[in-house]
């Protein structure tokens, strides 16, 4: 068992993938990834890879921005992913890691005349989070905003933003940032989406607000609506309002569903999990792993021969 991946059309163990030092998007953070969970059901022993052509689509929409032309298609890549499981011979959760890329070893700043390509690697990737409830602090780093670099798509030169506000959180003593966009509004943490609960209402960060579009973010929203009766509002949220939020959480693909615990050294609601937020982390669960049959348009079922 080792960690695979589909590199230049071929299929072959990670050690063996490299890429050029004078490759373009190496020097100026010209591609775009995702990230999708391949979920490992012991008692079934198949996997379930979770949404996988939302997150091809959401990456295409992204290979668009970036000027990114790729010969295939979501049902293209999703084929490749699964193939590329498929030669890991793990049995464990796993993460695929797809990127578009400008792939011309060559110098210089632009989108133009430059050649394309994409690679998915699948590892297994410990708990992005940890396990625990998270302690955050609110960022001096501003999140930057669509007219700067787009952040409806994950382009690789986005993240120098959020890994300046990582470690300056992680160096401070704290498990996350949260980042304000350039209004003061909160936007997101350094690599999930974010969620208040106040007076039993859920409410979430707007696209207006500097935020990625998250898969999971949309499918907590959807199993809120349909599973608990509670429907999420959009809006801006204030940095106090964190202070003074009954629960808090973070979403996304490596996080899953995380309880916030404290903001800015101040508790949030008891400083355990809340009611709401431990519904959604069991809903997601169990929706993620492909146990609940109403949402098997999201699930991609895998298992070996």
């Amino acid at each position: 068992m080792e960690p695979y991946a589909f590199f230049k059309g071929q299929y072959m163990p990670l050690k063996d993938a490299k890429i050029g030092i004078l490759t373009q998007a190496l020097h100026y953070g010209t591609a775009c990834f995702g990230g999708i969970r391949a979920n490992w059901d012991a008692e079934k022993e198949q996997f379930c890879l979770f949404r996988l052509k939302d997150h091809y689509r959401r990456q295409l929409d992204a290979c668009k921005i970036l000027n990114i032309e790729l010969p295939y298609d979501e049902h293209d890549l999703a084929d490749f992913t699964v193939e590329t499981l498929k030669r890991t011979g793990f049995r464990e959760n796993l993460y695929c890691r797809p990127l578009a890329y400008k792939s011309s070893e060559a110098i210089g700043v632009k989108l133009h005349d430059l050649e394309d390509d994409f690679f998915v690697i699948v590892t297994p990737l410990p708990p992005y989070l940890g396990t625990g409830g998270i302690k955050c602090c609110t960022s001096s780093w501003r999140r930057v905003s669509d007219n700067q670099i787009s952040p409806r798509g994950k382009i690789t030169g986005i993240y120098v933003n959020s890994a300046l506000a990582k470690t300056d959180a992680n160096r401070t003593g704290f498990d996350e940032a949260i980042m304000l966009n350039e209004k003061g509004h909160v936007s997101e943490g350094t690599g999930e989406n974010i969620f208040v609960v106040i007076k039993g209402q859920l409410i979430t960060p707007p696209s207006y607000d500097s935020i990625l579009l998250g898969i999971t973010r949309d499918t907590v929203m959807q199993l809120a609506k349909n599973e608990l009766g509670l429907h999420t509002v959009e809006r801006s949220i204030d940095r106090s309002e964190l202070y003074v939020a009954d629960e808090a959480f973070f979403t996304g693909t490596a996080t899953n569903v995380a309880p916030i615990v404290s903001v800015d050294l101040r508790t949030i609601g008891n400083g355990e999990t809340g009611p709401i937020t431990a519904r959604l982390q069991e809903l997601y669960s169990e929706v993620s792993l492909g146990k609940n049959p109403k949402y098997s348009e999201w699930y991609t079922i895998f298992k070996y021969d």
